[in-house]
């Protein structure tokens, strides 16, 4: 069994080599088992919209912060493998709850900035580096913009210039990398990577996103799937629901995974 060092130092390791790092998410054991066990599978990564969901909470920080760890902490005592959590905001302390998730055994965390003010972001992102480096653990901090999510109808060209400037500050405060969800093309992932630099940048794989092969092409460091790999999940079993009502069984193919 690795240590949580060990564990942190590989998941650094995945950043900044040149492979596009894949981190399908995950949301309790049994998905993280899963995923866990697939081919190709070097990291797992924890979707804090689809465990609050699974435990009946809106996303945006309405589950318990106790709640929310202690799941990250099942799904971290269930594998080797490194696991980076998203702890949105930090619930109104991100450097105690990054302290308290790498006791839990997670060596990387999503931090979202929320829109607010930049100092007020940068404070957050510097709280987390040192609560990693008082854990002794190069803890792989994912510090998050809201700024395309957000955008509104603000100029995409101001849209991109206050991502860039989010994240400029947010490396240089020590974050791992910088991610910026949202639906974007191939020309703003280029001026992310270009701005911020290779293995940097981090973007999220949704319905329309650009192709994974062209966020290795452009140097992006990871991509996650946030909530939809659970609706995936949910769109099977929502068709497994309709074929039972219309007289049908279990789809051919089926696997027993857990």
């Amino acid at each position: 069994m690795s240590s949580t060092a060990e564990k942190a130092s590989e998941l650094q390791r995945l950043h900044a080599a040149p492979e596009l790092l894949v981190l399908v998410n995950v949301w309790d054991v049994v998905s993280a088992t899963v995923v866990a066990q697939a081919p190709g599978t070097t990291a797992l990564a924890t979707a804090s919209h689809s465990i609050a969901s699974s435990l009946g909470y809106p996303d945006g920080e309405v589950i318990p912060r106790d709640e929310m760890l202690a799941a990250v902490g099942r799904i971290a005592a269930a594998t080797d493998l490194p696991v980076t959590a998203d702890l949105e905001a930090g619930y109104g302390d991100a450097g105690d709850t990054v302290r308290r998730a790498i006791d839990l055994g997670v060596v990387g965390a999503n931090i979202e900035d929320q829109m607010k003010p930049l100092p007020d972001a940068v404070a957050a992102v510097e709280a987390v580096v040192r609560a990693g480096e008082a854990a002794g653990v190069p803890f792989a901090l994912n510090a998050r913009t809201d700024a395309f999510l957000r955008a509104g109808d603000r100029d995409p060209a101001e849209v991109l210039a206050d991502a860039i400037e989010r994240g400029r500050a947010y490396l240089d405060a020590g974050a791992t990398c910088f991610f910026a969800p949202g639906k974007l093309d191939e020309d703003q992932v280029e001026a992310l990577v270009d701005a911020l630099g290779p293995q940097k940048v981090s973007l999220i794989a949704i319905p329309g996103a650009i192709p994974l092969t062209d966020m290795q092409r452009l140097g992006v460091a990871r991509v996650s799937f946030g909530p939809w790999s659970q609706n995936v999940a949910l769109t099977a079993l929502s068709s497994l629901v309709a074929s039972a009502y219309d007289g049908g069984g279990v789809p051919d193919g089926t696997q027993r995974l857990n």
